[in-house]
């Protein structure tokens, strides 16, 4: 039986080893996918990243003996493995080179701060996050991050660069595409983490900081998909608002535990 130091040592080095390792080749095809003639290189590589991360995911789950989806740091290498496995599948969906970049990009943002804060990976939880509940709340959560990122990003574009005008009218289509896949996810992740609350608190909802700012970015995506409906013709007040939408999914997800108010949040741990 492997001592908790012991045990801690052996998923931090696997995880400097595993990380770099994906970082460089996540970079690396960043560089080959800007050339036409190695752009089939660059998904090769990328895909290589993909496969390095699910190999050490499996390997942390067996390890931890729970799925790796508890704490932040786990949750940061779970976003890595998505980004960047959405960034392969895409390419083959699409052939956009700047949402290959963007993906690689973002799940290299990720896995480097897992990098220089290795211990999060290893953490003595809390009984609340030992919910069985606490597990899907996250998956689909990290799913419609995601997805809401990808929009906001194309909405990001469309704004800049208005001379890329026959790719943005289609990247609206595919925007709110993306929009209504991620917000169906974000959907069901309130539903499963307010019954995750119930098990865990005996409440569904409190109006805990946290949950009050989830609450205002779901109302954000609603609009959006409203304004989208009743005037589709208003594309640049949609892009804004999918911009700030996105800065208020950050602020739920990030900021808001750097807030004084929510020192004493369910949710910060």
């Amino acid at each position: 039986m492997v001592s908790g130091q012991k045990r801690k040592i052996m998923i931090d080095i696997g995880f400097q080893t595993i990380g770099i390792i994906s970082v460089g080749l996540l970079l690396l095809s960043i560089v080959l996918i800007l050339f036409k003639r190695t752009k089939n290189y660059a998904v090769l590589v990328s895909s290589l990243a993909v496969l390095a991360l699910s190999y050490y995911i499996i390997n942390l789950w067996i390890e931890l003996h729970r799925p790796p989806l508890r704490t932040l740091g786990e949750t940061r290498l779970w976003y890595g493995f998505f980004l960047s496995f959405l960034g392969v599948v895409l390419w083959f969906r699409w052939k956009y080179i700047w949402l290959f970049i963007y993906s690689n990009i973002t799940a290299s943002v990720f896995l480097i701060i897992d990098l220089a804060n290795p211990a999060a990976l290893d953490q003595t939880l809390m009984p609340a996050l030992q919910s069985v509940w606490f597990v899907p709340h996250v998956v689909v959560y990290i799913i419609g991050y995601a997805l809401l990122g990808m929009s906001a990003l194309i909405a990001a574009i469309r704004l800049l660069m208005p001379l890329w005008h026959r790719e943005i009218k289609f990247s609206m289509e595919y925007t709110d595409n993306t929009v209504y896949f991620g917000f169906s996810f974000l959907t069901v992740g309130m539903i499963f983490g307010a019954i995750w609350a119930k098990v865990a608190w005996g409440h569904y909802w409190t109006w805990d900081p946290k949950e009050t700012w989830a609450f205002i970015t779901w109302l954000t995506y609603l609009l959006y998909i409203h304004i989208r409906i009743k005037n589709p013709k208003n594309e640049k007040l949609v892009s804004w608002i999918l911009i700030f939408s996105f800065l208020f999914l950050m602020i739920t997800w990030l900021g808001i535990q750097y807030l004084p108010v929510s020192q004493n949040s369910v949710h910060t741990y």
